[in-house]
């Protein structure tokens, strides 16, 4: 006596309409974010007749016109020089100052750490233009006014408060088990830093760099003040409006300062990317 069994079918995928409703406002939204940035490349390949003529269209030619132009009217190669240079050495001297003090609120379980980490996050009530007028008093009273030094001094103490509460979350994710090793194998506190707090709160430290260099390079009423007018001192976003004129502006030339501003933001984020691209998945598998 044979028995039949009864052919099974392979079960249908279930179809999820938010999850393509999903998929489709997030293509729209990547598609409205890409028409500003095509707008902005043709355009500094275009005289100002062709960009109000046909501002969607593709240039007539690849001439690098608008960018000699840009780069000579603003003097956009010491404004990029100025920028870096302010940018790097203040994001640098930002994690010399947080990642210590991080490390130690981490560790702290007293109500002294707590109220030092509570005393950092008050730093986000204080509105920067409430520091504008006592910051300029400092730098006249130091010396240092529209100095590119000062700058430099300053920045980090903007980006402190944020930097301390990210780094402080992220290390205390290191196990207290690692650290107790490695003191009874004879490390020091800067050993266990350099060792095992900084390689697992690595991708912190590349999300706050992150925003650190991009606040820092897009600032500007600050470094308009404290740095100056001066050519040798201003950074690029202050050199950027002199492409600006109250009777006629020449819309491509200032489209093509503007990429030549962008591009060493683009290239610090293609570096860090996936280090933040790390942060964010860790934050969300956790718990």
């Amino acid at each position: 006596m044979s028995t039949t069994t009864a052919p099974t079918t392979a079960p249908r995928p279930v179809r999820r309409p938010r999850l393509v409703a999903g998929h489709i406002l997030a293509w729209a939204y990547g598609a409205l974010l890409l028409i500003p940035l095509y707008y902005l490349l043709v355009s500094a390949f275009k005289p100002n007749i062709e960009i109000f003529d046909k501002p969607f269209a593709l240039p007539t030619g690849l001439s690098l016109k608008n960018f000699a132009s840009a780069w000579e009217r603003a003097s956009l190669g010491t404004a990029l020089s100025n920028s870096i240079l302010i940018t790097a050495s203040a994001a640098l001297l930002t994690l010399a100052l947080a990642i210590p003090a991080s490390y130690a609120l981490a560790r702290s379980r007293g109500r002294l750490g707590t109220a030092i980490e509570r005393l950092f996050s008050m730093g986000f009530l204080i509105p920067g233009f409430a520091a504008l007028v006592p910051t300029v008093l400092l730098a006249i009273a130091l010396g240092m006014f529209q100095t590119r030094l000062f700058v430099i001094l300053f920045m980090p103490a903007t980006a402190l408060p944020l930097s301390v509460v990210l780094l402080t979350q992220f290390m205390r994710t290191v196990p207290a088990e690692l650290e107790e090793s490695a003191v009874l194998d004879g490390a020091n506190r800067w050993m266990v830093l350099k060792e095992i707090y900084l390689p697992i709160a690595m991708p912190g430290i590349a999300t706050v760099t992150i925003l650190n260099v991009l606040n820092f390079w897009n600032e500007y009423l600050f470094t308009l003040i404290l740095g100056g007018p001066n050519p040798n001192v201003r950074t690029a976003q202050v050199a950027l409006p002199t492409l600006v004129s109250q009777t006629s502006t020449d819309y491509g030339v200032l489209a093509a300062g503007t990429l030549l501003t962008l591009l060493p933001v683009y290239i610090a984020y293609i570096l860090l990317s996936r280090q933040m691209e790390n942060a964010l998945l860790q934050g969300a598998v956790k718990g």
